[in-house]
């Protein structure tokens, strides 16, 4: 008896991948930039000046019942990351794997080494950014993290960082980027799309925010289909994160240049 031979299956269509792509956005980062903009919306409506609210990035879970709070801390770190699950899933079925976005482990150091390097550039030039357009009434105080003074607490932060470089850099640049080439959009729409997308789930903490984070958008994306690997951009954006989230557990309320809400 011949056992028949299956043809090979065709890759999705168009359709389909769009489907998939709204779906992974929503269930994302396309679900947090909706949730920034009445976020946002609240803020502007809300008396008194943007610069007079606050945006808390890291905060308690369970205040005063430390080992609930990391309970709950680790339980949101890990159940966000379960998109990047569902996308590398995504990815195997098409036939390709993280290393089709260059999200592995074959280059570590020079991944870290342009990451380095490119976190040194937009972290200290964001700083001076938010600075600015905080005091021209843009931008919320942004509070990095108001964690209570426990053992956990900076491997929290740390954790918190790498998890969301990981998130932003493998959906809204990796998988994002791949897909609307996979639809027939230029590089410039595609572009477009990444840096609006990322700024717009940063516009809870303002204008400034939102803005920052575009033009972060577009060096990454850039930077991206140069190296055609999102390694440097999770290694910067990760170092980025965790100078900020340890920086302003450690400088808050001690150095008069960093705003802290009054």
């Amino acid at each position: 008896m011949t056992t028949p031979t299956l043809e090979p299956a065709a890759g999705p269509g168009r359709r389909v991948l769009r489907t998939e792509l709204l779906l992974v956005l929503g269930l994302s980062l396309g679900a947090s930039a909706v949730s920034s903009l009445i976020s946002f919306t609240g803020s502007l409506t809300r008396p008194g000046g943007l610069a007079d609210q606050a945006a808390t990035l890291n905060g308690s879970r369970a205040p005063g019942r430390p080992w609930l709070d990391l309970a709950w801390q680790l339980f949101g770190i890990s159940t966000a990351l379960v998109p990047v699950a569902l996308v590398l899933h995504l990815l195997l079925r098409e036939g390709a794997s993280a290393s089709s976005i260059g999200f592995d482990l074959r280059r570590p150091l020079g991944d870290l080494r342009r990451g380095a390097a490119l976190a040194a550039g937009v972290g200290g030039t964001g700083l001076l950014f938010y600075l600015g357009m905080r005091a021209a009434g843009f931008n919320l105080t942004v509070v990095p993290e108001a964690l209570p003074e426990v053992w956990w607490k900076f491997p929290v932060l740390i954790a918190s960082a790498v998890q969301n470089s990981v998130l932003e850099e493998v959906i809204v640049v990796g998988y994002l980027l791949r897909r609307l080439d996979m639809l027939g959009w230029s590089p410039g729409r595609s572009l477009a799309a990444s840096s609006v997308l990322r700024g717009t789930y940063h516009l809870y903490q303002g204008v400034g925010g939102m803005v920052g984070n575009m033009a972060m958008g577009v060096v990454f994306v850039l930077l991206y289909r140069r190296w055609g690997r999102v390694g440097p951009l999770v290694a910067a954006h990760a170092l980025i994160d965790v100078v900020a989230f340890a920086g302003y557990a450690l400088l808050a309320g001690r150095v008069g240049w960093l705003p802290v809400p009054s």
